[in-house]
This record gives structure tokens, C-alpha cells and sequence, in this order.
């Protein structure tokens, strides 16, 4: 053996770091943080959709619906309707109902008051009548178990409603003009176009559409990429080729609703034998969480398995490898 590869030998073993006596307590802290991170991530995601939900969506509408109600059906009498021949003392009787003066010197109805005292008690009451009648409309008829589905339905409606709008002519062209708005405004461009790529994503049906998965060599021989096959190519390519092609979506990591489309020959492809979804954890994983496939080993092109493969199925210049 020469002495030069002792040497590195002993190098490279001096250069290992030693394990310390907290090794086993990081170990267990790291392994702590890895099992309890996902849950943990996906608890907090569902809690912001939630409140941005609530705060942006259901919130307005509840104080739409609040305020809808009050007009149509706040019983207040102003201190000045208060016949001259009447002493406006803190409760009075008008029409064969009780009034009781708020602090603003207006009146509301006393079973109003006496159903918010029961509920919050006379020092936590607003000091106006108005703020005082809009607290009564979100405890008596505004309940959370009432008002959810109600505003539910409200939400399921106005989406069907510019879903029907959007497939009218003169839907698309509206929509298209905001759109190009849109694109036109420099900060907005940049934060619309990646909220509208995945959406499109996760909401669109054609962009699901995806028949299996397969892997195709790029960008060189001997190196995977996942694709998505989402359809037949074109007959002309076929035709042009003498082969059998097909569409094939290559999605990118960490985010696969963003990638681009190929078109490749059968025989340069290879069945993966894994769902689309377990593909999508693959590239948002970056390939840490790899699905469990039927077959062993490296893929082999379909309708190639008894020899290896012709090289790059794709390449820039749009030409099979030599």
C-alpha cells in the first residue's frame, strides 16, 4: 500500500467529527422537531386560511347582514320625538312599550337591554343606542351556528354566479380586461401571476387531468425527471417522427404547478407505476419523500426494456440525440 493513501486514509478518519455526550439528546430533539413539524405546520396553515376566511369573507358579510337588519328593523326614538308634555326620565312608555334612555340621550326598547344585560351584564354595554341595537341583532339573530351556513350559502352563490358570468362572452372579455390590469400594475403582476398559477393548479379541472406518471431522461443520458402525461402529441409530430408521442408535463420543484411541456416519443418513457399524488409529494419534497414503487432499480423506457436507452428524449434543440 503507498504511503501517500496511509496517509490520507488516517486523514480522513482524524477529520470525522468525534461523537460528543449530547449527541444522543440532539439526536432525539431533531427527531422530536421532524415528527412534530408537519402537524404542527398544517395545524397553523388551516388556522390562517380560517381567519383570513373569517376576516375578509364572513366578518363583512355579517356586518352586512347586521347592518341590513338594523335599518329595516331598529326601534330607536330619538330624545326630540319625546312628546313636550312627556318627562324624559330614564324609562318612559310610548305606545304601550318601555323605552330606556341610553347615554346619548336616545331610546330603545327595554326587553333590548334587559336581554344584553343578561348577556354581558350593565357596565359592558355600549353608550350609544345605535351600538347598543347592533350588539342586540348579532346576539339575537346572529349567532354563529345560524349565520355560518347562511353566509356559506351566500359565498357558494355569488361563486356560481361569476362562474356562469366568466363563460358568456362578455364575461371573458370583462375578466380579460381586469386581468390585463392586473398584469399591467408592477407589484401586482408579480404577487397575481404566481396566486393565479396555483390556483389554476389546485383549482382548474384541466390542469388535473393527468393519465399516470412517468420519468423521461433530461436533461442529459442517465439522469430522471418526473413527468406528467397529459395527453396524445400531435398527429403532425407523429407523422413527421414515425413514432408514437406523447404530451408530457415536467413540473418543478419545490412548487409543480409551475414546469413546462414536452413532447415525447413513447418508447423514450418510462411507466413509473405511481399515482399523481404521489408524484406531487415527490416534487414538493424535492424528492425526500419518495413513493414506493412496484418495480425495483432504475427505470427502463417503455418498449426499450431488452437494451439501453437512445440517450436524451429531450433536448433544446427539439432533435433526438445522436
Amino acid at each position: 500500500m503507498h504511503p501517500e493513501i496511509d496517509q490520507n486514509s488516517e486523514l480522513s478518519v482524524s477529520t470525522k467529527r468525534q461523537s460528543g455526550p449530547l449527541d444522543p439528546f440532539l439526536k432525539a430533539v431533531w427527531r422530536g422537531a421532524a415528527t412534530i413539524l408537519p402537524p404542527l405546520i398544517t395545524f397553523v396553515i388551516i388556522i390562517w386560511i380560517v381567519t383570513t376566511i373569517n376576516q375578509y369573507i364572513f366578518s363583512p358579510l355579517t356586518r352586512a347582514v347586521r347592518d341590513l337588519i338594523f335599518v329595516t328593523t331598529a326601534d330607536i326614538v330619538p330624545s326630540n320625538a319625546i312628546p313636550s308634555s312627556q318627562p324624559k326620565n330614564s324609562e318612559i312608555v310610548l305606545r304601550g312599550k318601555t323605552y330606556i334612555r341610553m347615554k346619548g340621550g336616545n331610546y330603545i326598547p327595554k326587553e333590548v337591554v334587559d336581554y344584553l344585560r343578561e348577556e354581558f351584564g350593565n357596565e359592558n354595554l355600549p353608550s350609544t343606542a345605535g351600538d347598543v341595537y347592533r350588539l342586540f341583532i348579532e346576539q339575537r339573530y346572529l349567532k354563529p351556528h345560524l349565520v355560518l351556513p347562511f353566509l356559506i350559502a351566500i359565498l357558494i352563490l355569488i361563486l356560481y354566479l361569476i362562474g356562469k358570468i366568466v363563460t358568456v362572452r362578455i364575461g371573458r372579455i370583462t375578466w380579460a380586461q381586469i386581468e390585463s390590469l392586473f398584469s399591467s400594475l408592477p407589484f401586482v403582476r408579480s404577487v397575481y401571476g404566481a396566486v393565479k398559477q396555483v390556483s389554476d393548479f389546485i383549482l382548474a379541472q384541466r390542469s388535473m387531468e393527468f393519465s399516470r406518471v412517468v420519468a423521461v431522461e433530461w436533461p442529459r443520458r442517465g439522469m430522471w425527471v418526473i413527468g406528467l402525461v397529459t395527453s396524445e402529441s400531435f398527429p403532425q409530430l407523429e407523422k413527421k417522427s414515425g413514432r408514437d408521442m406523447l404530451s408530457v408535463f415536467i413540473p418543478t420543484s419545490p412548487a409543480p404547478m409551475t414546469g413546462f411541456t414536452v413532447n415525447v416519443p413513447v418508447e423514450d418513457t418510462a411507466d413509473l407505476g405511481i399515482s399523481i399524488d404521489q408524484a406531487i409529494q415527490f416534487i414538493v419534497s424535492c424528492g425526500v419523500v419518495v413513493p414506493v414503487a412496484p418495480t425495483n432499480g432504475l427505470p427502463v423506457a417503455a418498449g426499450n426494456s431488452d437494451k439501453s436507452p437512445s440517450g436524451p428524449a429531450i433536448t433544446h434543440s427539439g432533435r433526438d440525440s445522436d
